[in-house]
């Protein structure tokens, strides 16, 4: 069951600019209809900082406005410091995990980090959350779709 204590969510991806970006919103947003926001803190970051300081991709922007999402996250590279800051780290896909546990400052911190595809449902059929970028419009949907319902997950189990 989640308490007063506040639980610190860092969603990483490889350039903060798709599926963390929208990740971070997503579960934001999630967390005030259900009236439990103020017991989290969202944030999201990339192993890439080639975006660093930009707005989330603009067909990401345009497929989530089409759902009421507002993503306006500034893109930003993760820290190790961001292992002492956050409760929990979830990776997007393997690479951005490998990426992750490189640079954990410690054993310890790398209980933090998770896949974020373990909470997304099996039905549909991936073990990781797809890049959207290279993709059309339909991998942005389809990437909405699975993190709208991971994050469900993710609330759900962090609620027990």
């Amino acid at each position: 069951m989640i308490t007063n204590k506040i639980t610190r969510i860092l969603f990483v991806c490889l350039g903060n600019i798709c599926r963390s970006s929208a990740a971070d919103e997503i579960f934001r947003q999630l967390t005030i209809r259900k009236g439990v926001n103020q017991q989290f803190t969202i944030d999201s970051a990339g192993t890439y900082g080639g975006h660093a300081g930009e707005l989330p991709d603009l067909r990401m922007r345009a497929a989530g406005k089409k759902r009421g999402y507002n993503f306006t996250h500034r893109s930003r590279r993760v820290r190790s410091a961001d292992f002492d800051h956050f409760d929990l780290l979830l990776a997007m896909d393997d690479s951005v995990y490998e990426s992750l546990s490189r640079l954990a400052p410690s054993v310890d911190a790398l209980q933090k980090l998770e896949r974020m595809a373990d909470y997304i449902p099996a039905h549909f059929g991936y073990d990781y959350v797809p890049d959207p970028y290279y993709e059309g419009a339909d991998g942005f949907e389809l990437v909405l779709d699975m993190l709208e319902e991971g994050c469900e997950v993710l609330l759900n189990r962090l609620e027990e």
